[in-house]
């Protein structure tokens, strides 16, 4: 009988991850959730409490309808078998049910920043780690493995205090060949790109409107195009737009990354976007010093999943 892996989903980011893993982990029998939680994360999340987060029914939603596209075996939660094998892209929460299980963890982009919220979850145990948000990556130490995607990050996740024996340098899914979308046929090119955020979906102050005025500034005479984040209010977003910066374009929809590839200079916050344009050589405007980006970036040895997928191998065969 083959033995059983379950991959928790999440983002589509998170989701495709996974299915290109599986990809490569043949000889198994594959599973797929939407990301699930239990306790009181998970009873908000059935009321419909958590829709800012992949928690949400519509981004579960989302997910499921890739999962049943490309045919692949559902168990929504994880309860329908003893699985030899978890692979997730967040320990940021990890389900009763699934600690004791082997586990790879998955670095799934970009951490943010460590902020007073990321100091009191390290120094106060009884604070749940998801408060501080992707800054608690990796210190659940829930896991086996902990895949990641560049040195830069291995010496940062040490910093952090995780052990470094688990660590693996992998690159990540999605950010590991961004040379791809260089070839792509989106018709706009030498502009600069504006990548929202979802601060405001998720009760972090933004001041949109000085933003945009400082955006403005800094294209100058080049054509400024905005991306908005898939989880932002794009309604309320385009109107602030069209207000402030009528002469812009505005995309709620189509391939960021092949956006990124056809501009000339990229400005967001701390979003995973970034490492495509970092790995693309673009003038990048971020939360992070140029050094510290680059050293971040993942690889791009085009074979992250492949690389996941025999530390995965490692893990349940041992």
């Amino acid at each position: 009988m083959k033995k059983k892996v379950l991959f928790i989903c999440g983002s589509m980011n998170q989701t495709t991850q996974m299915h290109q893993i599986a990809g490569w982990l043949t000889g198994y029998d594959h599973y797929f959730s939407p990301f699930f939680s239990d306790g009181l994360l998970g009873a908000a999340s059935d009321l419909g409490l958590l829709e800012f987060t992949i928690m949400g029914r519509k981004r579960s939603l989302r997910t499921l309808d890739y999962l049943r596209s490309h045919h692949l075996q559902l168990d929504i939660g994880g309860f329908a078998h003893a699985y030899d094998l978890v692979v997730t892209c967040t320990d940021l929460i990890v389900p009763k049910h699934i600690r004791s299980k082997k586990i790879v963890l998955v670095q799934e982009g970009m951490t943010e920043p460590e902020t007073a919220l990321y100091h009191l979850a390290r120094n106060f145990s009884w604070m749940p780690r998801w408060i501080a948000g992707t800054a608690m990556t990796g210190l659940s130490d829930a896991y086996q493995k902990f895949c990641v995607a560049s040195e830069g990050y291995r010496d940062l996740f040490i910093r952090k205090g995780i052990n470094p024996a688990k660590i693996e340098v992998t690159s990540i899914p999605n950010f590991d060949n961004c040379a791809q979308y260089l070839r792509n046929d989106f018709p706009h090119h030498d502009y600069v790109l504006v990548c929202t955020s979802d601060n405001r979906e998720t009760f972090i102050y933004e001041n949109r409107r000085k933003n945009i005025e400082k955006y403005l500034e800094m294209a100058g005479e080049h054509q400024l195009i905005f991306k908005l984040h898939p989880n932002e209010n794009a309604e309320r977003a385009k109107k602030e737009i069209e207000h402030y910066a009528p002469d812009s374009l505005v995309f709620s929809e189509g391939k960021t990354e092949e956006m990124i590839a056809n501009s000339k200079m990229l400005i967001a916050q701390f979003s995973s976007t970034i490492f495509v344009g970092s790995a693309l050589n673009k003038e990048v405007h971020c939360g992070l010093e140029p050094a510290v980006l680059r050293a971040l970036t993942p690889l791009q040895n085009n074979s992250a999943a492949r690389m996941i997928a025999d530390v995965c191998r490692q893990v349940v065969e041992d």
